[in-house]
């Protein structure tokens, strides 16, 4: 029975991908919420937290700007929450070495007690939560890998 005031194109709702991916994503992110609760962290402070270390192993200067890009969160949000975690005593920043306009930002030692503590957990729930896609998770990582892709490309 069609009705002349639908204006989707799917004819269900399982059918939109994006629909699809709201959901899942609220679903997941409700349940790092529970696995970071015990870190007394939320999901931004742990991400930015683990882009710290995870960048300091790789033997990367980490400012601001460079947190930013590799997390995808906007320059304003990363800044008011590094301010958060400065003020947890979980980073320290300090003056860039080269740069005098930027300040680099270091896990201090509880800081980084915490995020190995975190990352173990959120890491666990990751591999319970995608182990439904079983061998088809690398392809699933790199279809998301496509979908950033065509995000971060210049628009015309």
């Amino acid at each position: 029975m069609s009705n002349p005031d639908n204006t989707f194109s799917v004819d269900k709702a399982e059918e939109s991908s994006g629909f699809l991916l709201w959901q899942v994503t609220n679903l997941w992110q409700r349940e790092i919420r529970k696995a970071l609760e015990p870190f007394d962290l939320t999901h931004s402070q742990f991400v930015l937290l683990a882009s710290i270390h995870w960048l300091s192993l790789h033997e990367k200067a980490v400012t601001q700007i460079v947190l930013s890009s590799h997390t995808k969160i906007d320059p304003m949000t990363t800044s008011t929450v590094l301010r958060t975690l400065e003020s947890k005593q979980l980073i320290q920043r300090q003056e860039h070495q080269t740069d005098t306009r930027a300040k680099t930002v270091a896990l201090t030692q509880t800081g980084k007690e915490i995020v190995k503590q975190a990352v173990v957990a959120v890491e666990n729930f990751d591999r319970a939560f995608f182990a439904k896609l079983g061998e088809k998770t690398k392809t699933f990582n790199e279809e998301l890998l496509t979908l950033l892709e065509n995000k971060t490309q210049p628009e015309n």
